[in-house]
């Protein structure tokens, strides 16, 4: 068995992804630890039912649909627009984001990159990706696209799904060795109405792209100048994922994109955020009079 070093990773595993530049770790969330995601986009879903019943956009609120298959149905007769109408990607504080952000096993693995001073993100996103609409094909791109004058290099980007992701309900798909290019000149594309930040071909250079279905509670690793991309959805249920974000807590907390959190300090433990920090948009623990 290989020993892990300098945190979660071993030394392979840290080896391919300074020279890959993506890691896939399989299975490293357990069904139990992925509960609490789920709850919350469940109750996002449920939000979400009031909002179509009250507007008689539908007369039945799917309840009894398992969770990949509930907020496909509920917008299965309607249209793009009423699906965007709630956006192509949610930011919610609900704890059960704030849990997964916080699991020690992803923080162990970001530590192996990056060192013990973690501050998450305020970009992170749930990614309800649901069939026959557009928005939810993402066009090659590279993350620092959104923030182009941060100094943050590099931010971690985790990528979890929260249901097994493939090649029918539309997997990541990455250009490994691209992690060391500078931010190309983008574009907003056009065929959604999302205004993803785009790549043209001609960009993209020749490394041939890899494939990368994963299961439910896996986790894909890259930084912010990886070229990637996902695939429509052409399955009957929603391909649930979430995209989390860390960086050195030296670096800009890019302020402009929200308020993030010290996720962990091996400095100074006492400062690490609590749910009730976080639910209160506070970057660091304080003790709050009583």
């Amino acid at each position: 068995m290989t020993e892990n070093v300098n945190g979660g990773l071993t030394k392979e595993q840290l080896d391919f992804y300074e020279r890959e530049g993506y890691l896939v770790l399989p299975s490293l969330l357990t069904p139990e630890e992925l509960e609490p995601t789920k709850e919350a986009m469940n109750a996002k879903v449920s939000m979400i039912a009031d909002h179509l019943l009250k507007d008689g956009l539908i007369d039945d609120p799917f309840i009894d649909r398992p969770f990949e298959k509930r907020l496909a149905e509920m917008f299965k007769d309607l249209t793009e627009e009423d699906f965007l109408k709630y956006g192509r990607s949610w930011r919610d504080r609900h704890p059960g984001y704030f849990q997964l952000m916080s699991n020690p096993k992803i923080l162990d693995v970001v530590e192996s990159l990056i060192g013990g001073e973690i501050f998450s993100s305020p970009v992170y996103n749930t990614r309800p990706k649901i069939p026959k609409v557009a928005a939810g094909a993402v066009p090659w791109h590279q993350d620092k696209s959104y923030w182009p004058g941060a100094n943050a290099n590099p931010v971690i980007t985790v990528w979890i799904p929260i249901v097994d992701a493939n090649e029918v309900n539309g997997c990541l798909h990455i250009k490994p060795k691209t992690h060391r290019k500078r931010l190309l000149e983008w574009h907003h594309e056009e065929l959604t109405g999302t205004g993803y930040t785009a790549l043209r071909e001609n960009q993209l250079g020749n490394t041939p792209s890899v494939v990368l279905p994963v299961t439910a509670g896996s986790a894909i690793i890259f930084n912010d100048r990886c070229l990637h991309m996902s695939t429509p959805n052409r399955s009957e249920g929603v391909r649930w994922s979430v995209d989390l974000r860390y960086q050195p807590t030296d670096q800009d907390p890019m302020l402009n994109q929200g308020v993030g959190f010290l996720a962990r300090s091996r400095k100074h433990p006492d400062r690490v955020a609590t749910l009730e920090d976080w639910l209160a948009k506070r970057p660091e623990h304080e003790e709050v009079p009583s």
